[in-house]
């Protein structure tokens, strides 16, 4: 499945491991990790699959994918 989203994966000194967080999907920050950067990739796929097939089922409109400019927000 080819999905175009934002896919921000990045080390955490607290918690020892690659968090990744969907900026498209908001309703959460942390959407899963991995202890490798390979596995949290794996898994944001994982993630994002089985969040298209929850919008679907409950009929909910898929959010527009953005650019990695509207989802990022520079200090």
């Amino acid at each position: 499945m080819q999905l175009h989203y934002t896919v921000v994966i990045h080390w955490s000194n607290e918690d020892n491991c690659y968090l990744v967080h969907l900026p498209d999907f908001p309703s959460q920050q942390f959407h899963t990790h991995g202890n490798t950067y390979e596995e949290a990739l794996k898994n944001a796929q994982e993630v994002l699959e089985l969040l298209v097939e929850e919008y679907q089922a409950e009929g909910k409109p898929l959010p527009e994918p953005k650019t990695i400019e509207q989802n990022v927000q520079f200090a």
